[in-house]
């Protein structure tokens, strides 16, 4: 089992915007100076970090108290019907959790794939038994490190909120969601966005996965622009109708512990907006 986190930690989906001489470790370091304590490893174009630099990384990392996760790369569709793109779709995800646990993060994020000509109920058992081999796989090698299939926020992209919950119910060991709050608002068209919902949320959440869940949280937070099928596209907070504020004092209520990592184009700027709101609010 991955190791407990013990307290929220706020980050950017990859080097902050404002890191001089952009790399992964500069990024991490910049993070800290930042105030911050997480970063997403973004392996989106492709997995492309050697084992030194990700050794370097870990280091630099553990040293700061900053707590890495990492993003698969964008190019993966578990349900594919061309089966050679579901095993390189595999194989993306298997060396994202094997060099990112080399860097030592804690939790590897992937996008599921599309629904494309299968029914939502082949779509979710072809991606369940992709999953499983891909866990099957890593326990094998000895790589403890959380599996998280993606809240996603179009329509036509398999993740919905009861899919990542039912994927963790199904496979168990080693797997949890990432709970895209941003996407599910898109997703649903404007919903998901009080306090009552964000509540119905982690209700949800601890109820069907017990409070491991709650405490072992990947979050991936932004503003939003979307339409009849979903995410447009991501905004600043400031610039989106996201209820940030009411998301945090859930997060707060409910002592939630793990990771926010910002995905707003302003990376860092939300980051630290989203971790003030949270810090302000009275328990």
């Amino acid at each position: 089992m991955p190791r407990t986190i013990s307290k929220l930690h706020f980050g950017t989906a990859g080097i902050p915007n404002s890191t001089p001489r952009k790399s992964t470790p500069n990024g991490v370091r910049r993070v800290w100076e930042l105030g911050l304590d997480a970063m997403e490893i973004e392996f989106v174009r492709g997995v492309r970090m050697s084992s030194e630099i990700a050794e370097e990384v870990r280091s630099i990392a553990n040293g700061l108290g900053v707590l890495l996760t990492v993003h698969a790369p964008y190019y993966i569709n578990l349900n594919s019907s061309d089966n050679s793109k579901v095993e390189a779709s595999i194989n993306r995800i298997l060396e994202s959790a094997r060099i990112g646990f080399r860097a030592g993060a804690w939790s590897v994020v992937f996008h599921s794939g599309y629904y494309g000509s299968f029914t939502s109920d082949e779509a979710y058992r072809r991606v369940r038994d992709a999953i499983k081999v891909i866990v099957l796989r890593l326990r094998d090698e000895g790589i403890d490190i959380w599996i998280r299939p993606e809240l996603m926020g179009g329509t036509s992209e398999i993740g919905s909120l009861e899919e990542v919950i039912k994927l963790t119910e199904d496979i168990g060991d080693n797997v949890l969601p990432c709970i895209d709050f941003a996407h599910l608002h898109a997703r649903t068209n404007g919903k998901y966005n009080t306090y009552e919902e964000f509540r119905e949320v982690l209700n949800m959440l601890e109820n069907r996965l017990g409070k491991e869940a709650l405490q072992n949280m990947h979050i991936h937070i932004s503003g939003i622009e979307y339409g009849e099928k979903g995410e447009i596209k991501h905004l600043n907070l400031k610039e989106s109708d996201f209820n940030y504020q009411d998301l945090a004092k859930t997060l707060k209520e409910y002592n939630v512990k793990g990771v926010v990592i910002s995905e707003s184009p302003n990376l860092e700027e939300d980051a630290i907006l989203f971790k003030q709101a949270y810090e302000k609010i009275k328990t």
